[in-house]
């Protein structure tokens, strides 16, 4: 399940994407993107999909100053790259569970070795094409550091777009050292590719060469700095995934509930309204928006009541039109709900509204005037339709 999230780091608002697998979480993984990327780089979101489908949760934010985040980049630097990571790791602490493995690609994974010491429930730490130190990434832009460090500041067109750098960013960098890389105390993986054109795979030394044991390299072959490959990057997934089995185990504290088929079970998660929702081979989480108190972890329970009617509207009509051989390439079903609806009311003199489930129904395809209006009587005999209008009795029970 893909879930947009956000968080605070300072006085900013930050923009990830939580990907959990559908059964039970193994652990929760937090990945810093390169330098100058964003969480939905083909890298980061094809490693995460791949670590998802091997039961591991993993977050992916855009750092202050780029993608969704807020913030202006040309005052973020390194520092608050390593700051940006903290407030994600407390992130998912106080909504989830802590992160055991981070991993960081480029100078996200430079970004990883300086903060780890400020997330102790880390366990292991990956680092992919990643420079051993910060001031690494200044090749970047070196024809302009002249200009920085004359004037304060430069614009440099870096990936085919335009960044503001202050002399502040390069007096970050430079501060900088290796020295933390031999006190992690955790498990390493170093990845790198003997041509990577970008990161030379020397920085992959360096970082082996000072980190102490347990730690281990793989050799990334031919792929590029980005890893556009997809198999390049469901590989370095498969790699993480495996390895990552030997120093990190199952949180065991982790939720999970036992389901019985056809029943759904719902449980507070932060007693307030976020709620475990668990089917017998689903989970997810239902919440109230953040104007009402709540954190937006999950759909509101109408739009759980919508997400029913809608998607048993449209098995539907797809069955129908299967059975019917229409010609009917989509469908699409929009809904919402009132509790002030007039339209063709006869005693809206009387009553101020009635409460209503409004439902949009539109197709790709060709179906003439009298097929469209059987199309649309279907929808009525969808059986979630039939339950909202057969008045059901709901019996509740007090368990002890």
């Amino acid at each position: 399940m893909r879930q947009k999230i956000e968080f605070k780091s300072g006085e900013n608002t930050l923009s990830g994407l939580l990907e959990t697998p559908e059964d039970n979480i193994r652990f929760f993984a937090l990945f810093a993107h390169c330098f100058t990327c964003g969480k939905d780089v083909a890298a980061a979101s094809r490693i995460s999909r791949a670590m998802t489908a091997k039961g591991i949760a993993v977050l992916r934010f855009d750092f202050t100053g780029l993608g969704n985040s807020d913030g202006d980049f040309a005052n973020t630097n390194f520092s608050s790259n390593v700051q940006d990571l903290v407030a994600a790791a407390d992130f998912l602490r106080q909504e989830y569970h802590a992160p055991k493995l981070i991993i960081g690609h480029s100078l996200g994974g430079a970004a990883v070795l300086g903060v780890a010491q400020q997330v102790p429930e880390s366990k292991a730490l990956v680092t992919i094409g990643s420079p051993s130190d910060a001031a690494h990434v200044a090749h970047n832009f070196a024809s302009h550091l002249d200009d920085i460090e004359a004037k304060g500041k430069a614009d440099v067109s870096l990936a085919g777009r335009k960044f503001t750098i202050q002399k502040q960013f390069l007096d970050d960098i430079n501060s900088y050292g290796t020295e933390h890389i031999g006190k992690l105390k955790k498990a390493l993986m170093v990845m790198h590719s003997p041509v990577d054109s970008i990161v030379n795979i020397s920085e992959a030394e360096k970082i082996y060469q000072a980190a102490k044991h347990p730690k281990s390299f793989i050799s990334l072959d031919n792929a590029d700095h980005l890893l556009s490959n997809k198999d390049d990057a469901e590989y370095v997934a498969e790699v993480i995934s495996a390895w990552a089995n030997r120093y990190i185990s199952s949180d065991s504290n982790a939720y999970s509930a036992s389901v019985s088929s056809g029943h759904v079970l719902v449980e507070e998660k932060d007693h307030k309204f976020m709620q475990h929702i668990s089917t017998n081979s689903h989970y997810w989480l239902a919440d109230e928006p953040k104007k009402v108190g709540g954190n937006n972890a999950g759909p509101d329970p109408y739009e759980h009541l919508l997400a029913g009617l809608g998607a048993c509207t449209s098995m539907t009509l797809r069955l129908y039109a299967e059975r019917k051989k229409l010609p009917i390439e989509h469908i699409k079903v929009e809904l919402s709900h009132t509790r002030d609806y007039n339209a063709d009311c006869d005693n809206c003199e009387v009553q101020q509204g009635i409460e209503a489930i409004i439902r949009k129904i539109s197709y790709v395809g060709t179906l003439d005037a009298k097929q469209e209006v059987r199309f649309l009587e279907i929808a009525d005999k969808c059986p979630v339709h039939k339950t909202l209008h057969n008045n059901v009795a709901v019996i509740s029970e007090l368990q002890k």
